[in-house]
């Protein structure tokens, strides 16, 4: 039976290389505040621990986290010891969520603290791509901010192996891939106004990580022709795009969407 191992493609020119689905973890340590069409239990670290090893029996090597995540870099640190170099970790900077409200700080300051705490909170010497959070503004964190060329020097010191941009416009994913190595865009069957990344970076060998592959669950409200598997035949199919990023807790969703991810991609 093939899996998802049999269509991992590279991120960009980064040398790392990725499952065309990647695991978004928000569920893991967060549920208030988030877009989701139901509400949901975080999973206990038992629950966890066998979604973790179900994506790897399923060909999933892409982890997607953040510190406004809540507690899921805490929790992954742990439960991924001894499985490190199996796993590509993405974690973000810029964004903090204290419980109930988010704050943003872009500083050169708070850029190194966020990285160096996401580090040891995933108990590892090295963070393989580390993408802004943008507030939605975007080109002025872009270009007025210290994030990005402090991302640029963690790059060069080697605590970080790729570093990308979060955003919310095309204007923003255009010129954050003018430097860096990745953006992560929305794109799914009724929003596809940043397409123009995607196609960008198809062009120049960057990295695309897609978000809100299924709107955020509600392409699975949608009826007529399935829907999941008309959303990975759009998302997966692109040249441009490296992994889309799910967010299931559900073990029965997983394999399900993996199972229409593979048949999109033969």
């Amino acid at each position: 039976m093939r899996t998802l191992h049999d269509f991992w493609r590279p991120l960009g020119n980064t040398g790392l290389t990725v499952s065309p689905l990647g695991l978004g973890t928000v569920k893991l340590g967060r549920n208030r505040g988030v877009k989701y069409p139901d509400g949901f239990r975080i999973p206990d670290d038992y629950e966890a621990r066998d979604l973790l090893q179900l994506a790897r029996e399923l060909g999933i090597n892409l982890l997607d986290t953040a510190p406004a995540y809540g507690v899921s870099e805490e929790r992954l640190g742990p439960l991924l010891r001894g499985q490190r170099d199996a796993w590509v970790l993405c974690t973000k900077v810029g964004e903090e969520f204290d419980g109930e409200h988010s704050r943003f700080d872009f500083s050169a300051a708070h850029t190194r603290y966020s990285v160096e705490r996401s580090l040891k909170r995933l108990c590892t010497d090295r963070l393989d791509l580390v993408l802004v959070h943008s507030d939605g503004n975007d080109l002025a964190v872009l270009e007025d901010t210290e994030v990005y060329r402090t991302l640029a020097e963690l790059k060069r010191e080697g605590k970080i192996l790729a570093y990308g941009f979060s955003g919310k416009t095309a204007e923003g994913g255009l010129r954050a891939l003018q430097t860096g190595d990745c953006a992560m865009v929305t794109y799914n069957l009724d929003d596809r106004r940043e397409e123009p990344v995607i196609d960008y970076a198809a062009v120049r060998h960057k990295g695309i990580l897609i978000k809100k592959a299924l709107a955020s669950g509600h392409a699975c409200l949608k009826d007529g022709l399935d829907p999941v598997r008309r959303s990975f035949e759009l998302l997966l199919r692109h040249p441009g795009v490296s992994s889309a990023i799910i967010g299931t807790i559900n073990p029965k969703h997983m394999t399900e969407n993996v199972a229409s991810a593979i048949a999109a991609l033969e």
